[in-house]
């Protein structure tokens, strides 16, 4: 269960595009510079990106690549699935071990890794390029320019049976 650089360099390359399009084309080597992703890199990204309608392709002088949607229909799981990445937690749950496993730690593990894929992926299907875009404008507003936030994480708060509790919003916040 892991998020690779291939699906992290996906969305910040497409958050990029996003932010700096103003619907004219975005050449991939100013997202490169940018970014300070290998050009390289970022040529694959965006075929597979192109091939799963995230982007389009504009061919000429003034080229590079804008949205096949507007930002708000883009999810980060679209992004995601574009470029082949899977973060399934359930994925290795299967074949030889699960055909001579049928113990119940076996099936209770099973499912709840299976759930908790559930609930990642409808995670990542509620938060669009369009709503990380407005919150980047939000932090640079309460910033001021040129100044990199990164946030402290937060002390999760106890509840009554001793046990933390956290609920994230679709922005990757945690409320308490």
């Amino acid at each position: 269960m892991r998020l690779t650089s291939k699906g992290r360099y996906a969305v910040r390359a497409m958050l990029d595009l996003t932010t700096h399009s103003n619907g004219n084309p975005v050449r991939l080597q100013e997202i490169s510079t940018r970014q300070n992703i290998s050009l390289h890199y970022l040529e694959q990204l965006f075929r597979k990106l192109r091939n799963g309608n995230a982007v389009k392709s504009v061919r000429g002088p003034g080229g590079g690549y804008v949205l096949a949607r507007a930002m708000d229909q883009i999810t980060i799981r679209d992004v995601l699935d574009c470029v082949g990445e899977n973060i399934n937690p359930a994925k290795d749950i299967v074949g030889t071990e699960a055909e001579t496993s049928n113990t119940v730690e076996f099936h209770l593990s099973k499912n709840y890794f299976q759930n908790l894929g559930v609930i990642m992926k409808e995670y990542l299907q509620t938060t669009t390029l369009g709503d990380l875009t407005r919150k980047s404008k939000e932090v640079e507003a309460d910033a001021g320019p040129r100044e990199i936030v990164t946030a402290e994480p937060a002390a999760p708060a106890a509840t009554t049976d001793g046990f933390a509790s956290a609920i994230r919003n679709p922005i990757g916040e945690i409320n308490q």
